[in-house]
């Protein structure tokens, strides 16, 4: 057999090996900043839409107690761990200049920071909870020169009920309001108890069969928002969902106009509209039985020989 031998890499071979890793390096360097970046995407969008993009003035105020809370309590954990660190750094085995005290038990000094620190954050939190309950109570009126409107909802099985009772019409799924107009929200559940939530313009609230609870919204600007259900309430909770139109306010008068050619809410409508359904897509009724909502709250049957009355 004859001896082959070994193939030398010459210089040009080098070359080329080197070009290709700095290549590859380069490449992968690349699909990083770009993975990087599609995550600051993702979480910058998910703040839009959100409690951190606000369209009125109790969903400003609660980010704003947020955002308090949450600088408050940085102010205590930013410089525990960086304390942590300190510690751990310099008792190192290495470090000859640390002292070792195997026999101390006890520092005045250091108890005292130790618990005025938490304290002090215990109380400013309390402070700013106990405050902005008050101030966002959901019965309170908000302050405003414009005449709230009053919207009367119901949660279903799995679809919302928004009543007009100064119009004398109603709407499925879909809550349109006048933009910078106070709303005066009565809530209650024909149903299980459920939740009511506009997360950009504040304040969750529970619907509850047999009751009435109060809560006062306001958009300042036109704009389309997503309300959901979030209590869980049987299958079709996920897809309970509305939107929540806030118009100029005359084309907020056009809506209202245009809804009253709508068919009415009468006791055979509204038992129909009270079975169980999903994905229901919004639509409206042009009048409304007198009383529905005070029936529904009371948890009583609905008169069948009332008409519906047109406004």
């Amino acid at each position: 057999m004859l001896d082959v031998p070994p193939k030398v890499a010459d210089a040009g071979d080098g070359a080329i090996h080197q070009h290709s890793v700095v290549e590859s390096i380069m490449v992968r360097g690349q699909r990083n900043r770009t993975q990087a970046a599609i995550c600051i995407l993702l979480l910058t969008s998910a703040c839009s839409g959100g409690v951190l993009d606000p369209q009125g003035p109790v969903g400003a105020a609660e980010k704003l107690i947020l955002l308090n809370s949450l600088a408050i309590m940085l102010a205590i954990v930013i410089p525990t761990i960086f304390a942590t660190l300190a510690v751990a750094w310099w008792f190192r085995a290495s470090n000859t200049r640390a002292r070792y005290r195997p026999s101390w038990s006890y520092s005045g000094r250091i108890e005292l920071v130790t618990w005025s620190i938490p304290a002090m954050a215990v109380l400013l939190l309390g402070g700013i909870g106990w405050v902005g309950s008050h101030d966002l109570d959901p019965p309170r009126p908000l302050v405003s020169k414009v005449k709230p409107i009053t919207v009367q909802v119901v949660s279903l099985d799995w679809k919302w009920l928004f009543i007009y009772p100064d119009l004398g019409i109603a709407s499925v799924n879909r809550l349109v309001v006048p933009a910078g107009t106070p709303v005066s929200f009565q809530l209650t559940s024909a149903t299980v108890m459920n939740s009511f939530f506009v997360p950009q313009l504040g304040s969750q609230i529970y619907t509850m069969a047999g009751m009435t609870t109060r809560l006062h919204l306001q958009a300042d600007r036109p704009g389309t928002y997503q309300g959901l259900s979030s209590q869980f309430s049987g299958e079709g909770f996920s897809r309970m969902r509305f939107t929540v139109d806030a118009v100029p306010p005359a084309q907020f008068a056009a809506w209202a106009a245009q809804a009253k050619g709508s068919s009415g809410l009468d006791a055979a409508s509204y038992a129909a509209l009270r079975k169980p359904s999903q994905r229901v897509a919004p639509f409206t009724y042009g009048s409304v039985v007198p009383g529905l909502f005070g029936t529904i709250s009371g948890q009583k049957p609905v008169p069948a020989t009332t008409p519906a009355k047109k406004v």
